[in-house]
């Protein structure tokens, strides 16, 4: 008689675990902005880690999380092996783990190359007596791939509209007509170049009205008439995300949700939205155009806010694209505190002794940290009615309530007719985009 025994299960199944739910636990550590409680206090971010360590400390505090695990089961697998972590059932789930989050697409591991050549010790020559001992550790990292990015995106997004209900996603309305397959509006005179869509009835009821109704009835070309339907143009879209050391400052990360919005937005715009664009721009005390496969690893720094440059920058990339509609995503939460001066500039030698010069160009940086400055401000409004000559709409989310900051982006979304939201990290992502899709359905006037 065979007999079978049971034991009881240690561990977790690894391939049971929702990757998908796995990744959204992780996202607060994967879009690290370098917060800590004490930075207010020590100024000194958290550096990034994409160490192999770290990574496994971030799942097994996501399985904890997700109660795939329990604390007593992570204290009976390290006491089984004497209480280490290196070498036990643990850390052989784990990295069953990360080789799963690999050949899914959501993560990768990279080396650096080894050196050619050891460094030689002074005296010691090639050629010399070999010698045992243990082998150099490697140094693996991970990144999150551009799967991985626009996946979280897509639970961003998934976790806004999950409450939203049954409505299909269309494309831009605009409050101009146009001929095509769908018919949604009266019908019209054919003219050359329209879709050949029917409308028998006004078509029949025009050659009637000129012959009167008679058999055979005799159609010419001014009978055809074609169904309209609403004209649907495409976007370009650039989100300006503040990276000046405030984002991390008073006690909260606002950076992070900022990074989760862009992400949404990419993937939204990437999967609905396929004629549309979408470009991230990072201003500090400069600007720069950032890729969404390095928005990840952003973090902030201690820079300043030239909101002016930011604007500049964003203008001269949406200027490039050929879309009907232009806009401007700013997420801030400070106003203006530093401007560019160009030699050209009246001011050039009036503010030289207060600026920094910046490296291999001509112009200098302005900063006054107190706000408010009337040449920052003047120069950032400079930057805003250029782009209301360019038919720029800049939509700003504002994280703090400062009466200069309020004062500020009022002006400045009447300049553009625009549109200025009060929010905080935890409802910054709805409020971006629901704004996003109530200008994708609404008609533009």
């Amino acid at each position: 008689m065979k007999f079978i025994r049971y034991s009881k299960f240690k561990g977790f199944d690894v391939f049971g675990v929702n990757l998908g739910d796995l990744m959204q636990s992780l996202s607060d550590s994967l879009l690290d902005s370098g917060f800590n409680d004490d930075y207010y206090w020590t100024r000194q971010r958290n550096e990034t880690d994409d160490s192999l360590d770290a990574l496994r400390q971030a799942l097994l505090q996501a399985l904890l999380e997700q109660e795939i695990l329990t604390t007593q089961d992570v204290k009976q697998m390290l006491a089984e092996n004497d209480g280490k972590f290196k070498g036990s059932l643990l850390e052989e789930l784990i990295n069953q783990l990360i080789e799963r989050l690999v050949e899914e697409g959501f993560l990768n591991l990279k080396e650096p190359p080894q050196e050619q050549r050891r460094q030689m010790q002074p005296g010691e020559q090639q050629g010399g007596q070999g010698e045992i001992s243990l082998p150099q550790s490697r140094d693996v990292k991970f990144e999150v791939t551009e799967k991985g990015l626009d996946f979280l995106g897509y639970k961003t997004l998934q976790n806004l509209l999950g409450s939203v209900g049954k409505s299909g996603i269309g494309r831009h309305d605009t409050h101009y007509l146009d001929t095509g397959i769908e018919a949604a509006q009266v019908s019209k005179p054919y003219e050359f170049g329209d879709t050949i869509n029917l409308d028998v009835n006004a078509t029949l009821l025009s050659a009637i009205r000129r012959e009167g109704l008679k058999v055979p009835l005799n159609l010419e070309y001014k009978d055809l008439h074609v169904h309209q339907q609403d004209y649907q143009s495409s976007c370009a879209t650039v989100v300006m995300l503040d990276c000046s050391h405030s984002m991390i400052l008073y006690g909260e990360d606002r950076f992070t949700p900022a990074k989760k919005v862009a992400l949404a937005l990419a993937h939204l715009i990437r999967t609905q939205y396929s004629g549309d664009s979408l470009k991230i721009v990072l201003f500090h005390d400069g600007a720069e155009e950032l890729p969404i496969a390095k928005l990840a690893t952003t973090q902030v720094g201690p820079f300043h806010t030239n909101t002016a440059e930011g604007l500049k920058l964003a203008r001269r990339i949406l200027n490039a694209q050929r879309k009907d509609m232009k806009q401007i995503v700013m997420v801030t939460d400070g106003k203006p505190t530093a401007c560019f001066v160009e030699p050209s500039n009246a001011a050039f030698f009036n503010h030289r002794r207060y600026s920094q010069q910046v490296n291999s160009e001509k112009k200098l940086l302005y900063k006054n940290s107190m706000g408010n400055d009337p040449f920052v401000m003047a120069e950032t409004f400079k930057e805003v009615q250029a782009c209301r000559k360019s038919g720029i709409m800049i939509n700003t989310f504002m994280l703090a309530s400062d009466y200069y900051l309020v004062d500020f982006v009022k002006k400045m979304t009447a300049m553009t007719n625009g549109k200025a939201y009060f929010a905080n990290p935890n409802n910054l992502t709805q409020f971006v985009l629901m704004d996003f899709l109530k200008r994708r359905t609404s008609r533009v006037k």
